[in-house]
């Protein structure tokens, strides 16, 4: 029988966090990741994402379920199944969300859950490079974050469009607020991308010894009672099993869609679905899978014009050659960007008082406005997401056998009010695409086209072309016990339930206005302080 302390399934953003907090404590602590060690050539590379977004042998291949309001489509959800979880796979946009969004959090019966309460959080992640004043950024912390070292005059067009639309620029939307427009923060630093597992849990098992295993998926959660003692795991693909057991406590953080998985996996969950599938009902716990929702993003493609610096052409021949080179010897090279290098927060209405959308820029365009292959001429790429989505679903199991993949459903833009703002962030985009200092690049736009322009085009062309954002949240939702559909509390401790906790993304009670890799690495530096009974920190 083996012992630990703690016992952390999943080796993602939160659970790297917090397998080195723990460790760092003297606590003995045994991380359990479905996924392999990762560290291929692509994973240092980040303009490797493109290939590790589809590589089967680091990410789980998901697909969300067909809803009406997409016309049925299967939109892709790529999870990161690798140590580091999806920031070793991802985009590398560094984006905390808005100080209001936590505020709301706190507000819905979390308290120590407000901006105020997690900003000293964000700070204790971070080592902030050449960003923003110490008030509201980290110099100390373990991943570095800077602005996007490559600069491009199309990038610049973009920002000066926005300018002229009324957007100022802000040196910081990280800082005290987010609204504005410019570059984009990322965790790139010498050219190299920055993982959760790079920054916190290689350092982890180096330096206090913590047992971490790869190709290990946890099929079960191990009950004494109400009492989580231990979990199984599968041996890699093999239909042999371990057992590790946990003296202190079992923390769940195997990301949003996985984590309810294991949960209902376990006969924790709503009690009729679990029957459905021959589960025997532990705990009867009915938000567990509910709550979901994942940023939709729809994007604008154009042409740009001969002679513009477009990313499609410096990845071709020879010149892909000579951003090898620059790469390896540590120079600005397009091969070292976020997947997106450009921002503009903005209001889809001019009474608010936060933006609710955002606008991404890259002077780059892959055919068919998909991420994958390049367009063969230079291009360029404008994507909109709504901030907070109203929109809400479900991951439920699919059955009772641990290797079928979860049913995730988001049902995008089943709420009006999503509705309502994507189509203006479409239009915005739109006003941004033919703004004077935008001219001097683009050719024309290929998608959608410019017979796209009354509001039911512009949702139409949402609903058959937006793809996944890729930030799936909110499945075991934090919440007080008077809250029916709460999974866990403040303390990230499952109602209801001993020595189990959950510590990711999908504990988020509502949408960051934002990516959730930021988010994601907070959660999991406030759960180790409150598991080892240390006093909050305090800005």
């Amino acid at each position: 029988m083996e012992r630990f302390d703690y016992v952390i399934v999943g080796g993602g953003s939160a659970a790297s966090v917090l397998a080195y907090r723990l460790g760092e404590a003297g606590k003995r602590v045994c991380v359990l990741e479905a996924g392999g060690e990762g560290g291929n050539f692509f994973s240092r590379l980040p303009g490797g994402f493109t290939k590790m977004f589809f590589d089967e042998s680091v990410t789980f291949q998901y697909r969300h379920e067909p809803s009406a309001a997409v016309y049925d489509r299967k939109i892709h959800a790529a999870q990161g199944r690798t140590l580091g979880g999806s920031s070793a796979v991802n985009g590398l946009i560094y984006n905390r969300g808005q100080p209001q969004g936590f505020d709301v959090w706190a507000e819905l019966g979390n308290p120590g859950w407000a901006y105020r309460d997690l900003l000293p959080y964000f700070k204790r992640t971070e080592r902030a490079i050449d960003l923003g004043d110490d008030s509201y950024r980290g110099r100390s912390g373990r991943l570095p974050v800077e602005e996007c070292r490559w600069k491009n005059d199309a990038c610049d067009a973009f920002i000066e469009g926005a300018e002229s639309l009324g957007i100022p620029r802000n040196p910081d939307y990280n800082g005290a607020t987010q609204l504005g427009t410019g570059y984009y923060q990322t965790f790139i630093h010498g050219g190299q991308r920055w993982s959760a597992a790079r920054a916190y849990l290689n350092p982890a098992r180096q330096q206090f010894g913590i047992d971490v295993r790869t190709d290990s998926p946890v099929t079960r959660i191990l009950l004494e009672g109400k009492k989580a003692v231990g979990v199984r795991y599968r041996r890699g693909t093999s239909d042999t099993f371990g057992e590790v057991f946990a003296n202190e406590a079992v923390v769940i953080s195997a990301g949003t869609a996985n984590t309810a998985k294991l949960l209902q996996l376990s006969g924790i969950g709503p009690s009729e679905l679990l029957r459905q599938h021959g589960i025997e009902v532990q705990h009867e716990l009915p938000g567990v899978g509910e709550n979901f929702r994942d940023h939709l993003s729809p994007r604008l493609v154009a042409k740009a014009r001969d002679g513009v610096d477009s990313i499609n052409n410096r990845v071709r021949g020879l010149r892909l050659g000579l951003e090898l080179a620059a790469w390896a010897m540590n120079r600005t090279s397009v091969l070292a960007v976020p997947s997106m290098q450009a921002y503009a927060y903005w209001k889809s209405e001019p009474s608010l008082t936060i933006p609710d959308f955002a606008t991404s820029f890259s002077p780059a365009s892959f055919q068919a406005g998909l991420i994958g292959k390049l367009d063969a001429y230079p291009g360029m790429t404008l994507g909109t997401k709504q901030l907070r989505p109203e929109s809400h679903g479900s991951v439920r199991i699919r059955s009772s056998d641990d290797r079928d993949a979860p049913i995730l459903q988001p049902n995008y833009l089943d709420d009006e009010r999503d509705r309502q703002v994507v189509v203006k962030a479409l239009k915005w985009a739109r006003a941004l695409l033919t703004s004077r200092p935008m001219a001097r690049i683009l050719d024309v736009e290929t998608l959608p086209g410019a017979q796209v322009n009354s509001d039911d085009e512009w949702l139409d062309f949402a609903r058959r072309s937006a793809n996944s954002g890729y930030h799936l949240m909110g499945t075991a939702k934090m919440g007080p016990a008077s809250d029916a559909m709460a999974v866990v509390d403040a303390r990230l401790k499952v109602h209801g339930m001993a020595h189990l906790f959950v510590a990711d993304c999908s504990i988020m009670p509502t949408m960051p206005s934002g990516n959730t890799f930021a988010s994601a690495l907070m959660i999991g530096e406030k759960c180790a302080d409150m598991l080892l009974g240390k006093a909050a920190l305090v800005a």
